[in-house]
């Protein structure tokens, strides 16, 4: 099992989907909520909201999780965790521009560092409806 012990920080971070149910809006549809999360820290960098219709994380919604990662850290990971239940996504192209390892665990592994997130997330958002 990974816990976050094992890393320093910025040395990994870990793209998960923050959200059980899809986050249902009446104006614009339903979403996945994706986030950036430093692996050593627990420290949430980033989220994006993407609709559900789209698999995985889109290279623009990647793109921007990473770049705002970057802005926050001052760096880049050398290693990225993708949870194997996640779609395959347009991140791990865009790791390997910036020299990244990939790689893709089970969710199961990444509980150690994404629960406390989730959790709070759902007892923030409840039921997933939002205006």
């Amino acid at each position: 099992m990974l816990e976050p012990a094992q890393f320093a920080v910025n040395e990994a971070w870990i793209i998960f989907r923050l959200n059980e149910a899809p986050i249902s809006t009446e104006a614009d549809g339903d979403f996945n909520v994706f986030c950036l999360m430093d692996a050593a820290s627990c420290y949430i960098l980033s989220n994006e909201f993407v609709p559900i219709h789209l698999a995985g994380v889109p290279e623009s919604a990647a793109t921007r999780l990473v770049e705002a990662g970057r802005s926050q850290a001052q760096v880049l990971p050398q290693k990225l965790l993708i949870p194997l239940e996640l779609e395959p996504c347009e991140v791990a192209n865009l790791a390997e521009q910036f020299g990244a390892e990939v790689s893709r665990v089970p969710e199961a592994q990444l509980s150690p560092f994404t629960s406390e997130a989730k959790e709070g997330f759902l007892a923030h958002v409840g039921g997933g409806k939002v205006q």
